[in-house]
């Protein structure tokens, strides 16, 4: 291949497969990880690994990880992509949601990270995007678990980005705002739900998956000497 190795993970949908597909125009092939395989393969990308891996399991992203490379070559880019959003009231949801959101949110992305970067540091070259959230700066009614997750993974993003400079190695971080995605039907509550679209109705309308995958490509295709490390990406009319 001419191009290196991209990883997304939580690629069936969304900013995942939008991330894909802008990487994959690009010419770069993919390791693309995430529960639904079938979502994965309808998207017909070439020069593709397909892999149905829940990234909290640790070893088969591994697997999935050390299967591409032996194809393609040492991976270029992680993308931290996958993700769940969850919103509730601290007095009254379910404890199992906050820890489902801590377990992919932030475990997961600490492991996706760790199975990467000795390899990156030893190169002296290599890239993570982890997604976050404009909910990794600023906090938003409804959403105190997840706004906790997504400070997490802005905050190790930025530590783990000084701790690996030295070596070459470039951790990015993207903080979408809200964009249309699958994200919020994961969320139990229909009020909570009601409100988030009205908030979205009430400002013309959110980003799509693309925007953000623009602005992915956009930060990886910088030098390697060179590190956006940190983008908020929201609709012009998102007033938080």
């Amino acid at each position: 291949m001419t191009k290196p190795l991209i990883v997304v993970t939580g690629a069936s949908s969304g900013i995942g497969a939008a991330i894909a597909k802008r990487f994959s125009e690009a010419g770069h092939p993919l390791l693309l990880v995430a529960r639904r395989v079938e979502r994965l393969a309808a998207l017909n990308l070439p020069n593709t690994m397909c892999r149905a891996v829940d990234v909290t399991d640790t070893a088969s992203f591994r697997a999935a990880l050390k299967e591409a490379e032996a194809a393609y070559g040492p991976v270029d880019c992680l993308v931290n992509n996958a993700g769940v959003m969850l919103l509730g009231q601290i007095e009254t949801q379910d404890p199992e949601e906050w820890q489902r959101m801590f377990n992919v949110n932030v475990l997961a992305l600490l492991n996706g990270m760790q199975a990467v970067l000795a390899d990156m540091k030893f190169r002296g070259r290599g890239t993570i995007l982890n997604v976050s959230s404009i909910a990794g700066r600023k906090s938003f009614p409804n959403h105190a678990a997840y706004v906790g997750t997504k400070f997490a993974v802005s905050a190790m993003s930025e530590n783990v980005r000084e701790e690996v400079s030295d070596s070459g190695v470039r951790v990015m971080t993207i903080c979408p705002g809200a964009v249309d995605t699958e994200l919020l039907s994961h969320t139990t509550s229909q009020e909570i739900k009601d409100g988030y679209e009205a908030w979205k109705d009430a400002m013309g309308g959110v980003l799509v998956a693309d925007d953000i995958a623009r602005a992915a490509a956009f930060m990886y295709d910088q030098p390697q000497n060179v590190n956006i490390r940190e983008l908020v990406v929201a609709a012009t009319r998102q007033p938080a």
